[in-house]
């Protein structure tokens, strides 16, 4: 069981954080707009039914929640090894070898700038037009995820 430096996949699990803020966030608007309407405005709940902010922010809720649901059952990850790189989620995975990789290209954010959200690691395939993108951001410890694809990158010699 003992496993060598080159033989250790390291995971990286998609970012749930956004979702839980976003959707604990619009609750408590919710409920703060139905109190304050219902018991400041109106004196008692019986017109909220009639007010079109309630639905609007009851749908919000709905799909801020199904994309929370959505995302947790989906499981989403990307795996690193020394060979290749791998983007799992429940149902299914796509990998890709080292000898697959033509380019990859990690964008740092100009100096002064606190911008992380906006880095992007571009992967360069050589039998695919287009490139993988990767949001640093979206992953779980994206500091040891940019260390890790500059390791891959060093190995490409690009």
């Amino acid at each position: 069981m003992n496993e060598t430096k080159e033989n250790i996949k390291t995971r990286f699990k998609y970012n749930m954080s956004f979702y839980y803020q976003s959707t604990i966030i619009y609750f408590i608007v919710f409920l703060l707009y139905m109190v304050i309407r219902g018991e400041f405005v109106e004196d008692s709940f019986k017109l909220l039914t009639r007010d079109p902010i309630i639905y609007f922010f009851a749908i919000i809720v709905t799909v801020s929640l199904i994309s929370l649901l959505y995302n947790l059952y989906f499981n989403k990850y990307m795996e690193i090894s020394e060979d290749k790189v791998s983007f799992v989620n429940r149902f299914a995975s796509k990998s890709f070898q080292l000898d697959e990789l033509s380019e990859i290209k990690i964008s740092y954010p100009r100096q002064g700038s606190r911008k992380r959200a906006f880095r992007l690691i571009r992967i360069k395939l050589k039998y695919r037009r287009r490139p993988v993108i990767i949001r640093p951001y979206d992953y779980e410890n994206e500091d040891e995820l940019i260390s890790r694809l500059e390791e891959l990158k060093e190995k490409l010699g690009n």
